[in-house]
């Protein structure tokens, strides 16, 4: 079965989600020794979240990137997470989609989170025709997500590191069976509505279009 461009993937569980990020150890290390962010972690700031793990590893190179050495796996609510997705927008203006740049600028500016879909990646980080899930979170989303909808905190660096060996082993089997099971999230009906781009249809679609009858 084909996947459709734009469907959530993640670990999850009736009750909570998991989405990954990577910061440096003097972060990481405590968020996960503690199962919180520490008072370090800036609540003010914008922070994104990917429930895609290979797309996590595509951003910070394995863990080898400096400044993102420690891979979070935070685990965090299905409530929270749906709320972020209510109240989020696109972060780029779409043609067709909002009606002018200035009222999708208004929009992004009243927004406490937004959500960009990039291109899903494989074990060699290429990318893929379909696209992933990136939640970018400011205000209050970001301090809710930290101080009210994080479950649980684990450091995936290891993790990363033995999919990566196996990857550049050639043993892209075994590297598979490492990864997080990732399914499609049961998203309820309506909730990603705003943010799913329609594509305009292409010449061979609308040639495939049926002609409307003439009464």
């Amino acid at each position: 079965m084909e996947e459709p461009k734009y469907r959530i993937r993640a670990l999850h569980t009736p009750d909570t989600v998991t989405v990954y990020q990577a910061y440096r150890p003097e972060i990481g290390l405590p968020a996960a020794r503690d199962g919180r962010f520490p008072a370090a972690w800036k609540r003010d700031r914008m922070t994104w979240i990917k429930p895609s793990f290979l797309w996590m590893m595509y951003r910070c190179g394995w863990g080898l990137k400096e400044g993102q050495e420690t891979v979070l796996a935070v685990e965090i609510t299905r409530e929270g997470f749906e709320w972020a997705l209510r109240n989020s927008c696109l972060s780029h203006y779409v043609r067709g989609h909002h009606p002018d740049q200035a009222s999708w600028k208004r929009q992004l500016g009243q927004s406490p989170a937004r959500v960009q879909w990039d291109p899903e990646r494989d074990l060699h980080l290429r990318p893929l025709p379909y696209r992933s899930l990136q939640l970018g979170l400011s205000g209050e989303a970001s301090r809710r997500y930290a101080d009210e909808w994080t479950v649980s905190v684990t450091d995936v660096t290891p993790l990363a590191h033995d999919v990566h060996a196996l990857v550049r082993a050639g043993d892209l089997a075994g590297a598979g069976r490492l990864l997080p099971r990732e399914e499609p999230y049961p998203t309820p009906e309506g909730l990603l509505a705003h943010l799913l781009v329609q594509e305009p249809a292409t010449e061979t679609e609308k040639l495939k279009s049926p002609v409307p009858s003439v009464p």
